[in-house]
This record gives C-alpha cells, structure tokens and sequence, in this order.
C-alpha cells in the first residue's frame, strides 16, 4: 500500500516526459512493483528507500540476464569460428 502510494507520486514526474520515454519509465514502474513485497521488510524511516531499492534490484536483475545471453552468444561464436 505504501509502495502504491509513492508509485502515485512518481507518476507525476511521467507527465513531463516524451512518449517513447513514458514507455520505459512505466516498465520501471512495474519493477518496483513486483519486489515491492520484498522491499517493504526493510526498515527505512525515508519511505521511498524501499521502492528506489526495489527499482534497482529489479533493473540489476534484467542486466544480469542480458549479461549472461551475451556471454553465451560470444561463446557460442568462438566456437563456431573455431577450426
């Protein structure tokens, strides 16, 4: 509920961004929504530590993954080249 309430106000700064923008801040949105649960464990007297923290764990886990998908296609080129 609280995570809700300051996904609302960060939907205000939404407003001032170009469509294609809009696009890519409302999926941020939706990572902070889905560990939300998980970041609300977390003690912070700043109520918007636990979403941003969200936010960023959610973004670091997409990174990973593109990470690993890339390794594996560069690996699967090296060996594919080798003779």
């Amino acid at each position: 509920m609280v995570a809700e309430m300051q996904l609302e106000k960060l939907k205000r700064f939404e407003m001032f961004l170009r469509a294609e923008d809009k696009i890519i801040f409302d999926d941020l949105l939706d990572q902070g929504r889905l560990y939300a649960s998980f970041a609300g464990t977390m003690c912070s007297p700043v109520k918007e530590i636990p979403l941003l923290m969200s936010m960023i764990f959610g973004q670091h886990k997409r990174l990973m993954e593109l990470e690993r998908r890339v390794d594996e296609l560069t690996e699967a080129r090296a060996k594919a080249n080798q003779p």
